[in-house]
């Protein structure tokens, strides 16, 4: 059996007091697309920060391509986190550099390529997202809530990563932008034959993209599976989210579309 890109095994996350994860197992395949779901404090915001290595968990693991990252040191992190690319909820892109320079941003960091390679790479990855030559030269303020979207998908893009990390990927995007970049994400992770672990509330965008569903609830992991699967199991927070009328909507708009 081929090493899981994530491995998680009996996580505990605790805050003091508060417990926030505990007894936690994830494990996510190779070209996955995995869409983390859950209520307000389930926890999801902080296991994506444990992936990525920002969060130390109290008790249990974490492994990102088959290296613990509590055991990892320095120069192990910064190997790992050239394989895998973040695109932030609100973008987070710098408000003093325009979006070529945004783009080139983790290409520079590496200090090893140069300058001509570099802005060959940006525009190809301007080009990738669907933005022009003349959208690099434009600052972060010019930018439409679809631009800012692209231009961090790009620079998550930047190092050709094999892995991405999706904080609510169309949070804030009207149906029809939100539509053309769930479109467009499908695309990129067939042609870059990508792992995606994506945050995300909205039940159309993990519905489209999503191989399997995982729920947090109650601390733990409560369902793991395809849309048809997480639905069947008995919880509260699963019947409120996927069998409410937004939720039947989506899934027989979903159902439409395979039949």
């Amino acid at each position: 059996m081929t090493t899981p890109v994530i491995d998680i095994s009996n996580l505990r996350t605790a805050y003091g007091a508060t417990v926030v994860h505990d007894q936690l197992n994830l494990q996510v395949g190779q070209g996955e697309l995995i869409a983390l779901v859950g209520g307000s404090g389930s926890g999801k915001t902080t296991l994506l920060r444990q992936m990525l290595g920002l969060d130390t968990p109290a008790a249990g693991t974490v492994k990102v391509f088959g290296t613990d990252l509590q055991q990892a040191d320095n120069a192990q992190l910064q190997q790992l986190r050239q394989r895998w690319g973040m695109l932030f909820q609100h973008g987070a892109l710098f408000s003093a550099l325009n979006t070529f320079d945004n783009v080139a941003q983790p290409m520079r960091e590496l200090r090893t390529l140069p300058e001509d390679l570099i802005r060959d790479a940006v525009l190809l990855k301007l080009h990738m997202v669907g933005l022009t030559p003349a959208d690099a030269l434009k600052m972060p303020s010019d930018l439409s809530g679809g631009m800012v979207k692209r231009v961090a998908l790009a620079r998550a893009l930047a190092l050709e990563p094999e892995l991405l990390f999706l904080d609510e990927p169309t949070a804030g995007l009207d149906p029809s932008l939100s539509d053309s970049f769930v479109e467009l994400i499908a695309t990129l992770r067939e042609a870059m034959q990508l792992t995606v672990v994506m945050v995300t509330h909205d039940l159309d965008t993990l519905l489209a993209l999503a191989t399997r569903i995982a729920v947090l609830a109650d601390k733990h992991l409560i369902a793991y599976g395809s849309a048809q699967e997480v639905i069947a199991v008995p919880h509260p927070f699963i019947e409120q989210f996927f069998l409410g009328e937004r939720g039947r909507r989506a899934l027989q708009a979903l159902e439409q579309q395979q039949g």
